[in-house]
């Protein structure tokens, strides 16, 4: 019993940063499962099918908050579903080892581009102000897509920063970049569903407890400053990359 308590501790807790930084959760789902000695290809397929359910209870909120981007989203999700799939597929030609060293160099990136924008508080500027170069927007959905099929992170370690580098500020682009991620995900976790990837049991024990914490994440995200959002985002980044990429490199790291 104190087992699945646990479980359901650390689902919320992953639940609540996933919401704040809109990135579905997958970016610390992986190494958790994968530290808990589910295999790295199992821990991203049953990631990517435990963030389904984390996007869609950050999105609810979020729309609550009336912070999400609905045009913007959509438009993400529509070239974001085919990477995903792409993503999810290529995960059968990479070893267990790139794998982390790929997802470590991608959460890098994230980390050194969002520390380094500067952004706006949401009450500085009004939604329907922001100006966004829609042509641009599915190539971004498009890499969010890969990188969720096959990191299992659902998109938003692209899909935050690049938004941000659109033009929205970073409390518009986290609830957007969650609602985008309820569609990538979905069609990441169908693939890895299908090629077995999915650990039925790992998800049962996770989802309750993500599904709770994404509903707290959403209310504290939209409580903390914008620069002080930015700042925990790129450390959080950065710790879990020089653990993925120094596990990837064999290293006894836990």
């Amino acid at each position: 019993m104190l087992k699945y308590i646990g479980y359901f501790a650390v689902g919320i807790f992953i639940g609540i940063l996933a919401a704040m930084f809109g990135l579905g959760g997958g970016f610390l789902i992986v190494p958790t499962l994968n530290f808990l000695g589910v295999e790295i290809h199992h821990a991203v397929g049953t990631s990517s099918a435990a963030v389904v359910f984390t996007s869609l209870s950050s999105a609810i909120a979020y729309h609550r908050q009336r912070r999400i981007h609905y045009k913007v989203g959509l438009l993400l999700a529509s070239t974001a579903v085919i990477g995903a799939y792409i993503g999810a597929w290529m995960t059968s030609y990479i070893s267990a080892a790139q794998l982390k060293v790929i997802f470590g160099a991608a959460l890098v990136i994230v980390a050194v581009r969002i520390y380094q924008k500067k952004t706006a508080e949401p009450s500085e500027v009004r939604l329907e102000d922001v100006e966004v170069n829609y042509k641009l927007v599915p190539v971004g959905g498009f890499f969010a897509g890969i990188a969720s099929g096959l990191l299992g992170v659902g998109g938003g370690i692209i899909n935050v920063p690049f938004l941000t580098y659109l033009g929205l500020p970073i409390h518009y682009a986290v609830a957007t970049s969650s609602f985008a991620i309820v569609f990538t995900a979905t069609a990441g976790a169908l693939k890895h569903y299908a090629m077995g990837n999915v650990e039925t049991e790992w998800l049962l024990l996770l989802v309750p407890g993500l599904i709770i914490g994404a509903q707290l994440g959403a209310r504290v995200a939209k409580r903390t400053k914008a620069s002080s959002l930015k700042k925990a985002f790129a450390v959080v980044m950065a710790v879990l990359a020089l653990r993925m990429i120094l596990k990837g490199l064999g290293l006894p790291i836990p």
